[in-house]
């Protein structure tokens, strides 16, 4: 089974596919941790990102390391920022979309996947067996955002980490390749109201 879960940042919706991943003995992969870890590539490479091209960009792409998705470095607001003016370029999605369905149609695991991002239910795998839309009010999401960077260590202030999600909900909306959407079939759960745990039950539920 292939389980495709799209949703806004900070909707809970890695919270869930981690969970959803765990609880069935499936493969999981962040599919926006993909383009973080290209981000971040970027930025410990110490080139300037208004300078780069995209067919750099595509470069990064192609030789990036995995292991980067799993750093703390990822989280911080200059990586996600940066990953998501990366997200926009054709030439990087279609690069990064090998990867992400190889490991759909084949997981290590030979059980299933549970991939999240952006368009996972819409461009990704638009025939994955089941899938979720997450979203929740945006002043919870900069709340929980705000919460999750101070525990990382990071200073964070509410009213610029709520600047920083309207933008991307902007720009992840409106872009012209792959925008954030819920897919015709998919299932929506708001989780303004709801903790982890309500939100895997009722997606176990439905599953």
């Amino acid at each position: 089974m292939i389980i495709a879960i799209d949703g806004s940042a900070a909707s809970g919706k890695g919270t869930l596919a981690k969970e959803l991943a765990q609880h069935l003995g499936y493969d999981y992969l962040d599919t926006g941790a993909l383009y973080r870890a290209v981000a971040l590539s970027l930025i410990n490479s110490g080139m300037d990102e208004n300078n780069i091209t995209e067919n750099q960009m595509v470069k990064y792409a192609s030789s990036l390391n995995i292991a980067l998705t799993r750093s703390a470095k990822i989280r911080s607001s200059a990586v996600a920022n940066l990953a998501s003016k990366i997200a926009v370029m054709p030439s990087v999605r279609a690069k990064l979309l090998i990867f992400q369905r190889e490991l759909a149609e084949a997981p290590p695991s030979g059980q299933g996947a549970v991939l999240d991002g952006r368009d996972i239910g819409t461009v990704v795998l638009p025939n994955a067996d089941l899938k979720f839309f997450i979203d929740a009010d945006i002043n919870i999401r900069a709340d929980r955002r705000t919460k999750e960077l101070r525990q990382a260590g990071q200073s964070a202030m509410f009213c610029e980490v709520l600047a920083d999600l309207r933008m991307r909900d902007h720009r992840d909306k409106s872009r012209s390749v792959a925008p954030l959407r819920a897919a015709d079939d998919a299932i929506t759960i708001d989780t303004s109201n709801l903790d982890a745990s309500a939100v895997l039950q009722m997606a176990l539920a439905y599953i």
